[in-house]
């Protein structure tokens, strides 16, 4: 089927090229009535315009290019509620893509963003490289939400990790526990801060003999996989914190399997405060992240950098928040 084009548009409104035209690129110089006749035209064969010749001549596409690095993981479901808001307040669209936590996927994710001429990057809690980022920052604006690099062309959200695993420890000696341990992230964004917080916190507390940080990552089998490593070595911890929340539910999985309880044996607390958490069969201890406002203030750097070529960077650090709910009581006695 022959897709309509400017011609037909122009002869079904009985206007000339050139209105249509002006009017596809939402010149002012038309006049209303003009306006709503090619509208209508164009609506009536189902016209629609070039995207890339329309970049070409405007030099910009009014698209900003989002990368998530795991789809299945609410967390990023709120960044992305935010992002899509901001851009579209503004006129322009957001297109979504993942790189499923592999570097090597994150990079043709990014490439191929790239190559349909995005105006701006937002990378949330990429794994790839830090040189390739910088490499694309090079090309178009970059954001990235949930992890800093510190670069010079590159802006940045972040919650501040360390801090918010601090917390946690703060909480749990508080209750009581000595025996703390810690299910990472593995190479995820964010995994360095939160393992070095619990460090720093356990050494804080005097309890540097009783760190215990086991690899997990920031999935369901990265949580399950460390609790049961955790349960086969060594003696059984009182408390344990998990680098995410979905790794958390992994975790509660295992000690559920192993006939134990939470939190009368074991205290779990999670990282990010995903909508599952509070009511998954006992409500999670975590540490909150302000999900949609990360995304919300991601979209507007993005679009500083865009409209007003802003040339240094800006790196925004949000304070978190510890959510104390069942999942957390005294240690067994």
């Amino acid at each position: 089927m022959k897709h309509p084009t400017i011609l037909d548009v122009a002869n079904e409104a009985g206007v000339s090229k050139s209105l249509v035209s002006l009017v596809m690129r939402d010149s002012d110089r038309v006049s209303a009535s003009s306006r709503e006749a090619v509208l209508k035209a164009a609506s009536a064969l189902g016209y629609r315009p070039n995207a890339a010749a329309r970049t070409m001549v405007r030099r910009r596409s009014y698209v900003v290019g989002v990368m998530v690095s795991d789809l299945r993981n609410p967390f990023f479901a709120d960044v992305i509620d935010g992002i899509d808001m901001a851009v579209t307040d503004a006129g322009y669209r957001a297109i979504l893509t993942t790189g499923n936590r592999a570097p090597e996927r994150e990079r043709l994710a990014i490439a191929t963003l790239l190559e349909m001429r995005v105006d701006g990057l937002i990378l949330a809690s990429p794994v790839v490289g830090g040189e390739f980022v910088i490499d694309a920052s090079r090309t178009v604006p970059t954001v990235i939400v949930g992890k800093a690099i510190r670069a010079s062309t590159i802006d940045s959200v972040t919650n501040d990790d360390r801090r918010g695993a601090e917390m946690v420890i703060d909480h749990l000696v508080e209750l009581g526990h000595r025996c703390i341990a810690h299910i990472d992230g593995g190479v995820g964004a964010g995994a360095g801060p939160r393992r070095s917080g619990y460090a720093r916190s356990m050494r804080r507390h005097g309890l540097e003999d009783d760190i215990r940080s086991m690899r997990g990552g920031f999935t369901e089998e990265g949580g399950s996989t460390g609790m049961t490593d955790l349960l086969a070595e060594g003696a059984r911890p009182t408390a344990v914190f998990v680098a995410n929340d979905l790794a958390a539910i992994g975790a509660l999985d295992v000690i559920d399997g192993a006939g134990l309880n939470v939190p009368g044996d074991i205290s779990i607390v999670g990282y990010d405060n995903i909508s599952l958490v509070a009511g998954h069969r006992l409500g999670l201890t975590t540490v909150d992240q302000p999900r949609h406002d990360m995304g919300r203030m991601a979209a507007g750097l993005i679009l500083e950098k865009i409209e007003q070529d802003r040339p240094s960077a800006s790196h925004v650090v949000l304070s978190p928040k510890l959510i104390v709910r069942e999942s957390t009581g005294p240690p067994p006695l």
